[in-house]
């Protein structure tokens, strides 16, 4: 059985401790911290949310049954608070939820505590962003940790910032990386047995993605894991002294020369965690540069699945979702744990989902990383046909490989020749996480459809500055709809049903034992689906879209749902074609909570 650790209150100055005093309910009533025993137990306690995920599988799944498929056409808003200002942009933030308070990140690196009854705002923290941030894909947060007394988030300058959480002051502050290199932090933070686990933005930059694990009461640094083959992981002593720990990988085994020092491969979402294997499962982005040309070979561990021991900060194993990944599709997507029997053996197998940005929706055996099954969610691929099962390989059509823009690749030294591939960079499946129900035993996955066109240039490496060496075009592939909620069979491999909207799917989704699907679309619709049919039952219009994943929870036998609204991120800043079609959609910044009507 694993030790559950209590926080380590010692790291605490005591003025903070003394300030442990709820102000909300009834007054001199003790707060409560949140402990590794409420961290493991997220996805069963109904009363709380303090997991990025609804648990530490990520499985955004809850089995609380009040709201049904029958009652859910009496779910009305209980109330809704504004993030205010001028600072709107893209919200995708999943709020937190314990001890009264709602703890919900917003755009420009800010984050707010809620009294979780009535919406009464009880502090808010606004991070002073320096001049010259270089965030890839709009101003967007999307979450905070919570632990102990602290509640804990990342910044656009690649800081952490923990709070108080009952006061909103600083206990700590603590810089990732420089700012001015291209580092951001976008993801929210996970804590993994009394670590406090975050990776790192910034891929287009060519920055060096990473996995770190924190004294979570203080800042300092555990172990920290480059994902890019070649560099150095380190653990750190008790005095904050950096020890070597093991090269990730072999050194330009599949990197030419010196790119892997550029490599790429940032780890822009968060982990999650699987106590039944004891591993962390981090995606990791595209190399860097776009341009496939510059670095041939598979480039590791870029555009992967790892699997990290929390206790050694080393990687257990790694599964490539798009070796030489020459597309920008991204391997950042989440891999949520999962357990099934096998239709053959009877077994149980203890597996791991993901959708990838390439089209493919992967099984993995998460104790080893083997692959089990490769199968599209979308409709149409082009960069590859297949994956090899026994060889774990994809099947590449290389004619869908942006041509070089060297003149023996074809190119005239500026472009190389264009290729139209679906899906586009932007994916099959892009930041909005999906969930699973074991209940049904399907996943529910926000899919897009699109392609794009897409070239390469000449690039090379400069400090701060874009590096892609590539151009595109998003397009549509179809005239009456981008986006659709599709229910997949990670099994049989099979699409379920699919429920289709007119713009791009960018907000996550939330399964529950009451048999329904709640999601969010950029027309801004919160909306709930038959789990099993497919069939809308219920819609709310909040007043700007939803590209963010809802939760729910209970208080005294009541249950709520509740979903941030704000329309932006990556579509309307990068998505060419796609862009032009959705750009009557308004900006906002607001979190709405529903509950069921008394009649």
């Amino acid at each position: 059985m694993e030790q559950i650790h209590t926080p380590k209150r010692r790291h605490l100055a005591p003025t903070l401790l003394a300030a442990a005093l709820l102000t909300l309910g009834s007054a001199g009533a003790q707060a409560k911290d949140v402990t590794d025993a409420d961290i493991l137990n997220d996805a069963t306690n109904t009363s709380q949310v303090v997991t990025h995920g609804l648990g530490t599988k990520g499985q955004r799944f809850s089995p609380l049954t009040k709201i049904n498929t029958a009652t859910v056409k009496d779910l009305v808003p209980a109330w809704s608070f504004s993030f205010g200002g001028e600072k709107q942009r893209g919200q995708q933030s999943q709020p937190l939820v314990h001890d009264g308070k709602m703890f919900v990140t917003a755009s420009y690196s800010r984050i707010f505590a809620l009294d979780v009854k009535t919406g009464a705002k009880l502090w808010k923290y606004e991070h002073r962003l320096p001049d010259g941030i270089m965030p890839c894909c709009d101003v967007i947060n999307r979450g905070a940790a919570i632990y102990g007394n602290l509640v804990i988030f990342g910044t656009l300058d690649a800081q952490l910032v923990a709070l108080n959480k009952d006061t909103g002051k600083v206990v700590w502050r603590e810089r990732i990386e420089d700012y001015k290199a291209g580092y951001s932090l976008t993801a929210a933070p996970q804590i993994v047995k009394g670590m406090l686990i975050t990776g790192n933005s910034g891929g287009e930059f060519g920055i060096v993605g990473r996995v770190d694990a924190r004294d979570p009461m203080t800042g300092k640094l555990i172990w920290t894991r480059p994902v890019v083959e070649g560099h150095m992981g380190y653990k750190y002593d008790k005095d904050g002294k950096a020890i070597e720990n093991g090269i990730t990988g072999t050194t330009n085994a599949t990197w030419p020369g010196d790119l892997w020092k550029t490599g790429g491969a940032a780890t822009w979402l968060s982990a999650y965690y699987d106590p039944d294997v004891n591993l962390i499962f981090m995606g990791t982005g595209n190399p860097a540069p776009w341009n496939s040309h510059l670095r041939p070979g598979d480039n590791l561990y870029s555009t992967s699945t790892v699997a990290i021991d929390p206790d050694t900060g080393k990687i257990a194993w790694h599964f490539q979702n798009t070796p030489h990944d020459g597309w920008d599709y991204d391997g950042v997507n989440e891999f949520v744990s999962f357990e099934y029997k096998d239709p053959k053996s009877g077994k149980l197998v203890k597996a791991g989902g993901k959708a990838d940005r390439n089209g493919f929706f992967f099984v993995n055996d998460r104790t080893n990383g083997k692959l089990i099954n490769a199968f599209p969610f979308v409709s149409r691929i082009d960069w590859a046909s297949g994956f090899d099962l026994k060889t774990g390989r994809p099947i590449p059509k290389e004619e869908s490989r942006p041509g070089s823009p060297f003149a023996e690749g074809g190119g005239d030294g500026q472009k190389g020749s264009t290729v139209f591939v679906a899906p586009s960079f932007l994916g099959g499946k892009n930041q909005m996480p999906m969930a699973y129900s074991p209940k049904s035993g399907l996943f529910y996955v926000p899919a897009n459809e699109w392609g794009m066109d897409i070239w390469n240039e000449p690039v090379s490496y400069k400090r701060g500055a874009a590096y892609l060496g590539a151009g595109f075009t998003i397009k549509p592939l179809n005239d009456d709809y981008i986006g659709a909620l599709r229910a997949v069979d990670p099994v049989s491999g099979t699409i379920k049903w699919e429920v289709k909207n007119n713009a791009p799917l960018w907000g996550g989704v939330l399964a529950t034992g009451g048999d329904l699907v709640f999601y969010g679309t950029p027309e801004g619709h919160l909306k709930a689906i038959d789990a099993n049919s497919g069939k809308e039952l219920w819609q709310f219009q909040t007043g700007s879209g939803v590209i963010a994943p809802p939760i729910t929870w209970e208080d005294n036998g009541e249950q709520f749902i509740a979903v941030v609204s704000g329309w932006g991120g990556a579509v309307p800043l990068w998505g060419g074609d796609v862009a032009k079609r959705v750009n009557f959609l308004e900006q906002g910044g607001s979190v709405w909570v529903f509950k069921l009507h008394r009649s």
